[in-house]
């Protein structure tokens, strides 16, 4: 996986990755409202929903966190 990709407008995968993997340990940790995600659909859903600026499927952010499951 390149983390070093650029994506949009100086945002590289890593810096997506980084936006959200706080909020995706609490979620599995059961630490937050949302309930832990059981289906790699749900983490796509997350991931496009809760991207800083870019709302759009981004297969190297996807593909970190379904791997967490």
């Amino acid at each position: 996986m390149n983390l070093n990709k650029h994506i949009w407008e100086g945002w590289l995968v890593k810096d997506f990755i980084d936006e959200l993997e706080w909020l995706f340990n609490m979620i599995q940790s059961g630490k937050s409202h949302i309930k832990p995600f059981k289906t790699s659909e749900e983490v796509k859903k997350w991931c496009m929903e809760n991207q800083s600026y870019y709302k759009k499927h981004i297969p190297e952010v996807y593909n970190y966190f379904k791997n967490k499951l």
